[in-house]
């Protein structure tokens, strides 16, 4: 991971980068001082990450997001600031960025983030990949069968159903849904993408449940029920604390962060419209989940 480091404060970006170095976290690709410094810079550079300082002068942190974001789109960003304002943590958020780091820096804390934020941007370059796996029978993360032998030997198909079955009713229950009767179609339409990904990449989600059911369209509403339960509860999750660990690992995730946006404001009564969900997407990315355990 290369990271470009954005602070008026040249301590700040020294310590920042003596963590990074010495915890073997990635390489430090570029500094700024101030915003303008910034864009000059990171459009050229395309970091991986960029650790960006709330406050400073000319051009202030949020600002610098909104104006890099949108031609970085593979960029992740973190925030830094002593401000504990939940409405300036909360614009931080809805500008672009992962995660918020309240200073004075601890190396600890630093360290966490920047794993969290790895993983993520590892999951959603996953993501990315998931149609092109899902539309080619290709060897990959999926075809267990193409595997190399030391990694089945041990492994039974059942034992790793198993596990993947595991991996999803956890996620389900951090989403507030594993109660939900849509819940048991998920996990039945997952574990069939699994096993079954050259296959399941051209159905529709109606084809997937009839695989099921006799009655698939009533199946297929229950899933996005499920689905559209969570991302309610994902957004009230947002609402109450931008820093939960569950909103900031799914918002951007299982979920579009836009729409996470958008259902936040209809829960707060700003807008009329709730946020979409992508059904099949949102079904791709509990698969990459569960595979990537």
């Amino acid at each position: 991971m290369n990271f470009y480091l954005l602070d008026d404060d040249r301590n700040i970006r020294r310590i920042l980068a003596q963590i990074i170095t010495d915890r073997e976290l990635g390489n430090v690709c570029g500094y700024g001082s101030n915003g303008h410094e910034g864009l000059d810079e990171v459009f050229d550079l395309k970091p991986d990450i960029i650790i960006v300082d709330l406050l400073m002068p000319e051009m202030d942190g949020i600002t610098f997001v909104e104006h890099a974001k949108p031609g970085l789109p593979d960029t992740a960003f973190v925030m830094l600031s002593q401000v504990s304002s939940k409405e300036m943590i909360a614009a931080a958020y809805e500008a672009g960025i992962e995660f918020f780091i309240q200073k004075p820096i601890n190396s600890i804390e630093v360290e966490t983030v920047i794993q969290k934020v790895r993983q993520n941007l590892s999951m959603k370059r996953t993501l990315q990949k998931v149609q092109e796996l899902f539309t080619e029978d290709i060897p990959g993360t999926l075809d267990r069968a193409s595997a190399p032998a030391s990694e089945t030997e041990n492994e039974s198909p059942l034992a790793s159903c198993q596990e993947a079955v595991a991996s999803l009713q956890l996620i389900l229950q951090r989403l507030g849904i594993a109660g939900d009767i849509g819940s048991r179609d998920i996990i039945s339409v997952v574990e069939y993408m699994i096993q079954n990904h050259s296959e399941a990449a051209d159905l529709t989600l109606n084809e997937l449940c009839s695989r099921f059911s006799e009655t698939p369209k009533s199946m297929e509403q229950r899933i996005r029920r499920a689905a559209a339960a969570g991302l309610s509860n994902l957004a009230h999750l947002g609402l109450e604390d931008y820093g939960n660990e569950i909103f900031t690992e799914y918002s951007n995730t299982l979920y579009n962060f836009e729409q996470v946006r958008r259902e936040m404001d209809f829960i707060r009564g700003k807008s009329e419209k709730r946020g979409n969900i992508k059904i099949k997407s949102f079904l791709n990315a509990l698969v990459m989940y569960c595979v990537h355990k």
